[in-house]
């Protein structure tokens, strides 16, 4: 039985969670491999939103069981208040098994998340302030807090006092704040530890023996491809590998046993936050997208950047990721336009490019190259197989096929769980 990464093609928001929680129904597990709740997944059941921020959005399948991977770095209190309001809800909640090694986010990354962006002026990034990327920062300099290190208290508070260190001389001396105490940082993270406890496990022998025993595992990360802090828009992007590779580096699970990866594309483009973006729209039609997409930030509530759909930004992503298939969504959102632009490659200092450059600074030079489609006026929200669509809308959509060089596999046509046209199964 198969292994199956589901990635974000674009910069994030692309609809991952409803996807997820499709093939959620009919897996075993679901790993969440990267990032924490700088991003937050929307899906809609029966009419019911929920949005989750660091839980995998299979939670809400009550056969699948959830991971949270060594490669997530974890805010414990956000993950036991999406717990509790789930139960709160009446929701049937698989509690998820927390990986020993995955590091956890404490009170003082929020901190310096907040202080260091504040006084980065023009050259913010436009984080979340959540504390992801000071959290990653810990544990790249081999000073982090790992979930296992909560099950010994002097351990802990080892660790605590030696990251304060420079942090409070940081905020002290660069930006005349208070110092944190260690005593309070080890209290607040006491808190949560023995009702962690029973969920702690070795979670990559868990998910190999999954897959030894036939089990369909399902590997679910944050952001997307051009977030990636390898491969993304560096410097705006996250400080993880939401990419295919960090499946296996964020899950301990080895690249041989993954068999599909399903990139998750939206039907036009959106980012949040700082950095170039070709395709943006600064009129009417931007905002008509972000009005009838409802495209604001899951998390923070910003609202996010929106333009047409950028053919190279998807080619790039499904080609590094070697994705078996896309996924569309909120094709529904294009209903009423007479025509419907697609970016189909660039200029930049008098040059044509094909590809999307791996230049940030060309990027940001370069304006798109439009090719204009045939648009539809029908509802296409009770679509449920690929004929049901509007002529125009199956032309657009072989039309992204072609460009992307990728199979679409399933469409959205509505935020509901049911809204969804299926091409090829995806297991």
């Amino acid at each position: 039985m198969p292994g199956i990464v589901v990635i974000g093609t674009q910069w994030g928001d692309e609809g991952k969670g409803k996807a997820v929680d499709q093939l959620g129904e009919r897996v075993d597990f679901c790993a969440r491999y990267s990032g924490g709740n700088n991003a937050g997944h929307t899906v809609v059941v029966n009419g019911q939103k929920t949005v989750l921020h660091l839980l995998p959005s299979g939670i809400l399948n009550e056969n699948t069981t959830c991971v949270l991977g060594n490669g997530v770095v974890i805010d414990l209190d956000v993950l036991y208040t999406e717990l509790d309001e789930l139960a709160e809800r009446g929701t049937e909640v698989n509690h998820p098994k927390v990986s020993a090694t995955a590091h956890v986010l404490t009170s003082y990354h929020q901190t310096m998340d907040k202080v260091t962006e504040r006084f980065a002026g023009k050259r913010k990034i436009g984080t979340t302030g959540r504390g992801i990327g000071p959290a990653y920062s810990d544990k790249i300099n081999r000073m982090g807090i790992r979930v296992q290190d909560l099950f010994d208290e002097q351990t802990l508070r080892d660790k605590v006092e030696a990251a304060l260190v420079s942090k409070n001389s940081q905020l002290v001396k660069m930006y005349n704040r208070p110092e944190i105490r260690a005593d309070e940082v080890v209290e607040q993270l006491l808190v949560h530890r023995e009702r962690i406890r029973p969920h702690v496990v070795d979670s990559a022998r868990v998910l190999n023996d999954a897959l030894d025993e036939g089990k369909v595992v399902l590997f679910e990360g944050a952001q997307a491809h051009h977030l990636d802090v390898d491969h993304g828009t560096y410097p705006y992007v996250t400080s993880s590998n939401p990419t295919a590779g960090g499946a296996c580096t964020g899950t301990g699970v080895g690249p041989t046993r993954i068999d599909r990866i399903v990139g998750i594309a939206k039907a036009y483009t959106t980012r949040v936050g700082e950095g170039p973006f070709p395709t943006e729209l600064f009129d009417a039609d931007g905002e008509r997208l972000r009005t009838e997409g409802g495209e604001f930030g899951a998390t923070t509530g910003r609202p996010r950047r929106c333009g047409w759909f950028d053919a190279l930004v998807v080619e790039q992503a499904a080609t590094f990721n070697g994705c078996t298939d896309i996924f569309l969504t909120k094709l529904d959102i294009l209903s009423g336009w007479d025509r419907i632009p697609v970016c189909v490659a660039y200029e930049a200092d008098g040059e044509r490019l094909e590809h999307f450059p791996v230049d940030v600074n060309q990027l940001a030079k370069a304006t798109p190259v439009f090719e204009y489609l045939d648009g539809w006026h029908e509802d296409i929200s009770g679509a449920r197989h690929f004929e049901d669509l509007p002529a125009n809308c199956q032309a657009y959509v072989k039309r992204l096929q072609e460009l992307i060089g990728c199979r679409i596999s399933g469409i959205g046509v509505g935020p509901g769980r049911e809204q969804t046209v299926t091409i090829n199964d995806l297991l």
